[in-house]
């Protein structure tokens, strides 16, 4: 369907990609990951032609479409929003303007009237008369209602156009498709529209995400960009993860015979095709796993910060008791009436329509706003730490990193240049890194420096307002398991599914109306019809 053939991209003396050789077939969906700074935009930008390689071609079978989901949000703002999905069939939508500027002239001609009769040919064998029905089918499936069909571009609420673009990509059943962070923005609803639609979908995908679950879900391969290569592996993303892990702690153990790390690995690939049976992809995916070669899995060059969350005392019996607290905004309710009881060791998800809710909440359980009605009270015993979602205010300092660091230390030792240095290079901020100002740290550098402020309170009460926010792949992984391991009791909320759904154990849920409080996983709360239905009443 579509070959990369010899590809090299050099920026200066630095190689990005070197001497890349690739095939993507038909009725795969290809998952595209790499360090911050590997070159996955970069790559999908040359597959798409917007970016010319150093050496080598891509090559996209004769008669074939590609689509791409646009990073500019404000390139089609003249157009109406049905009209911009319709202008994803770059072709159909080229007939469609010609027919209608020939149909328009006063002086329509005999020329004209051969000249539109090829074209309605062509709009035919296009399937042209359905191009308005479906695009807006498209667009009520993103959550995008008819109201807004012709509205101009310009017009439309920022939340939304994101939507219409991925509509846009979608439109018109293209041969390759390529989609670079197609969930953003997205609610839960409309991400998992959009697996099933990808899983559903017969032709090519190439897509970059940071949602590993959206990964998992419909990826059949991995294309990892790692030392200066690009390989595709068979298999989503947990698979390449745990694999490549496994194919590291198999390289470091040099007395272990290979026919026992022959067995470790078929006895894995076994289990992870077991699990794959019950996934949405079944099949499919069971049969690419079953026929994979060992060579294939290889270990992988990523560093993974080091994320751990230690008590230094451990909590007693009494944690946190929130007793008919609510929150006003503009008039309305946030939140109404709510009330729990937290039991230790508890990691509650909160979720909600409405982010600011959350927020608000959590900046009301750390002292930063007052409830408008209610109270709430921490146990003797309890210690805190937050990481909240705005933490611009923490880095308003010239403050080198190992400065800013030292002043969340708990003791003299650990204020120690030699120990926050340590700490700093577990979070992957190695040598000259430590002595950068903290007012030039990107997005992901600044979470992690949160994250490592809150490692050194040693609380025993974690509250995370979307903690995966600018993280790279290998951060959210780390954090991930830093999160499953910590012994503590935390209240979190995260767009990241597979965050919630493998650390929380009781979700809550905040409405204007009133909240719901349930002890159980994420994936059975999302399935429960009666939640559902509590749901529509709540948000009335």
């Amino acid at each position: 369907m579509i070959s990369v053939n010899n590809l090299s991209l050099q920026f200066g003396k630095r190689i990005l990609f070197d001497d890349v050789n690739l095939k993507f077939g038909s009725g795969n969906c290809y998952g595209v990951i790499g360090a911050n700074g590997a070159g996955k935009s970069t790559f999908l930008k040359i597959l798409t032609g917007e970016q010319d390689p150093t050496s080598g071609r891509i090559e996209l079978e004769p008669g074939k479409r590609m689509a791409v989901l646009s990073q500019n949000h404000f390139e089609f703002d003249q157009y109406e929003v049905l009209q911009t999905v319709i202008m994803g069939h770059k072709r159909l939508f080229e007939i469609m303007t010609e027919k209608d500027a020939l149909y328009a002239k006063p002086d329509f001609s005999d020329a004209d009237g051969m000249r539109a009769s090829e074209l309605e040919g062509e709009f035919g064998d296009l399937e042209g008369w359905n191009a308005e029905t479906d695009a807006a089918t498209l667009l009520s499936n993103l959550g995008i209602d008819e109201s807004k069909h012709y509205m101009k571009m310009e017009d439309v609420p920022s939340e939304y156009k994101v939507r219409i673009l991925l509509a846009q990509a979608l439109f018109g059943n293209p041969d390759v498709l390529v989609l670079d962070e197609p969930t953003n923005d997205l609610d839960l609803k409309t991400i998992s529209w959009l697996e099933d639609f990808l899983l559903d979908f017969k032709n090519t995908v190439i897509v970059v995400s940071h949602d590993r679950h959206f990964l998992d879900t419909v990826c059949t391969h991995i294309c990892d960009i790692d030392f200066s290569k690009i390989n595709v592996f068979t298999g989503n993303y947990t698979f390449w993860y745990q694999s490549s892990q496994l194919a590291a702690r198999q390289r470091a153990d040099k007395n272990k015979k290979a026919e026992d790390k022959k067995k470790e690995l078929q006895d894995f690939i076994s289990r992870f095709s077991a699990n794959a049976s019950k996934s949405k992809q079944a099949t499919s995916r069971r049969k690419l796993i079953d026929k994979l070669d060992l060579e294939e899995i290889q270990p992988s060059s990523r560093r993974y910060p080091g994320i751990t969350f230690h008590q230094e005392r451990d909590a007693g019996n009494q944690i946190l008791t929130v007793s008919g607290l609510s929150k006003m905004h503009e008039g309305e309710y946030m939140f109404k009436d709510l009330s729990f009881t937290l039991n230790k060791g508890d990691k509650i998800a909160i979720v909600s329509k409405n982010s600011l809710a959350i927020t608000q909440f959590f900046e009301i359980l750390n002292g930063n706003m007052q409830a408008d009605k209610g109270d709430f009270t921490y146990g003797t015993t309890i210690t805190t730490a937050y990481l909240p979602n705005d933490n611009t205010s923490f880095f308003e300092t010239k403050l080198s990193l190992i400065d800013w660091l030292r002043q969340y230390a708990q003791t003299d030792e650990e204020r120690e240049e030699v120990s926050i240095r340590g700490f700093l290079g577990r979070m992957l901020f190695s040598g000259e890194e430590a002595l950068k100002s903290a007012t030039v740290l990107s997005g992901g550098e600044k979470v992690r420096c949160m994250l490592s402020r809150m490692m050194l309170a040693k609380a025993n009460f974690l509250t995370m307002d979307e903690p995966t926010n600018h993280l790279d792949l290998e951060s959210i992984t780390a954090l991930n398991n830093g999160m499953s391991a910590f012994e503590g009791t935390m209240l979190f909320t995260s767009h990241d599914h597979e965050l919630v759904s493998t650390v929380a154990n009781r979700i809550i849920e905040l409405t204007p109306n009133g909240f719901i409080d349930k002890m159980m996983p994420y994936d059975d709360y999302l399935a429960d019809a009666k939640i559902a239905s509590l749901q529509e009443g709540l948000y009335a």
